[in-house]
């Protein structure tokens, strides 16, 4: 079956993007495996960082970009909606503090869904909400399991440095003490989608004197087993529709 589009110039950016499926290539790898010249695929390549459909690792390979898992997450964003809901309800009576999901979204992170607590102090953060990605225990988890190149630029500016960074992967929870926000804590973990790519962040907040100076110490295992029961039902949901 022929492959073309009859656009040459897409038929031949997707030959780029399908290379880059089994991983990090250089720029001699995709030459070979797309048999397109050298120039050609150097300069698609570069186009596509552009828009970041691609990315570079720390040793300068190609990626697939952080766009894709964007527009991943959105097209994913009902199912991930859907089945965030009673696990968020879940966490906030667990914990007795407010519960969201964020998802980034280009250079802010939005609160897709929440379960608010009833009554008491409480961080109140609507469905809806725009927050940074400098600040805050949900931009940390969204930034540091980039590409390299993304996770400096997003260091540029934040409250936290590229230490915090490391220690956030290597336990796989983040914490934070007013940095969004004077007074407020918070714990967020990593929801991963159907290919173990970081889609979105669960999180709890509240402040800082009922959540104190350590909140993960508390929390951070109800929000990691949180997220992994959002991650396990996100794949559930991909095997379903593939079986179907």
């Amino acid at each position: 079956m022929d492959g073309s589009s009859g656009v040459g110039v897409l038929d031949k950016a997707a030959m780029v993007l399908d290379a880059l499926e089994a991983g990090p290539t250089s720029l001699a790898q995709l030459v070979a495996a797309t048999g397109l010249s050298r120039p050609t695929v150097h300069r698609l390549a570069q186009a596509l960082v552009h828009h970041r459909l691609l990315g570079k690792d720390i040793h300068g390979r190609f990626v697939l970009g952080s766009r894709l898992v964007e527009l991943a997450s959105a097209a994913g964003e009902d199912r991930l909606i859907a089945a965030a809901g009673p696990l968020l309800v879940q966490l906030r009576d667990q914990t007795g503090e407010s519960s969201q999901v964020f998802r980034r979204q280009g250079d802010n992170r939005v609160c897709v869904a929440s379960a608010e607590r009833p009554v008491g102090l409480r961080d109140t953060i609507p469905i809806g909400t725009q927050l940074s990605m400098r600040a805050g225990s949900a931009a940390q988890v969204l930034l540091a399991w980039e590409d390299h190149q993304r996770l400096l630029d997003g260091l540029q500016g934040a409250r936290f440095t590229p230490t915090i960074l490391a220690g956030v992967r290597r336990r796989g929870w983040a914490q934070s003490l007013g940095e969004r926000e004077p007074g407020v804590a918070s714990v967020s973990a990593p929801v991963r989608g159907p290919n173990n790519r970081v889609i979105a962040a669960v999180s709890i907040s509240g402040p800082i004197e009922r959540l104190t100076r350590q909140p993960g110490k508390i929390h951070a295992e109800a929000v990691v087993a949180t997220a992994a029961q959002l991650s396990g039902a996100l794949r559930q949901t991909s095997s379903n529709q593939l079986l179907g």
